[in-house]
C-alpha cells in the first residue's frame, strides 16, 4: 500500500474508532471502551506509520515554522497517550478517578486533532521530492 492510501486509509478508519472510544467511555461501558481502546490504538500507530512513509515523499522542511510545531506537538501527543491508560487504571479498581480520566482523555483527543490538523498543514505547505 502506498504511504498516501495508507495515511488516509487508517486515518478514516481512526476518527470513529476514537468517537466510539468517547461514546463508550461516556456511557460507562467498560468491556468494550477497554477492547475499542486497543484497537483504536493499534489503527493510531499504523496511521502514524503511514505518516512518516508519506512525510518522505515530501520535503518538509520546505513548509517552513509549521514542520516544527507540529513534530513537538506529535511528539507530546504520542507520550500523553499513557496518561489515560493509567487514569484509565485507576478508575477501574477506583470510580473516583472517573472525572479526571475523562479529562485527560479528553486532553489527549484535543492534542491528537492538533496533530492531525498541523500534520495536514505541513504536507500541504511542503514540496514533493518527486
Amino acid at each position: 500500500m502506498s504511504p498516501t492510501v495508507g495515511f488516509l486509509v487508517f486515518l478514516i478508519l481512526t476518527l470513529p474508532l476514537l468517537a466510539a472510544v468517547v461514546r463508550t467511555g461516556l456511557r460507562g461501558e467498560r468491556g468494550a471502551h477497554i477492547k475499542l481502546v486497543v484497537v483504536t490504538v493499534i489503527s493510531l500507530g499504523i496511521t502514524i506509520y503511514y505518516a512518516e512513509r508519506l512525510g518522505e515523499l515530501y520535503d518538509l522542511e520546505s513548509a517552513g515554522r509549521i514542520t516544527p510545531i507540529h513534530l513537538m506537538i506529535a511528539k507530546i501527543t504520542v507520550v500523553a497517550y499513557l496518561l489515560p491508560v493509567v487514569t484509565g487504571v485507576w478508575t477501574w479498581y477506583d470510580g473516583k478517578r472517573k472525572k479526571l480520566h475523562g479529562a485527560v482523555a479528553w486532553a489527549v483527543l484535543a492534542l491528537t486533532v492538533a496533530t492531525a490538523v498541523t500534520g495536514v498543514m505541513m504536507v500541504l505547505r511542503s514540496t514533493p521530492l518527486e
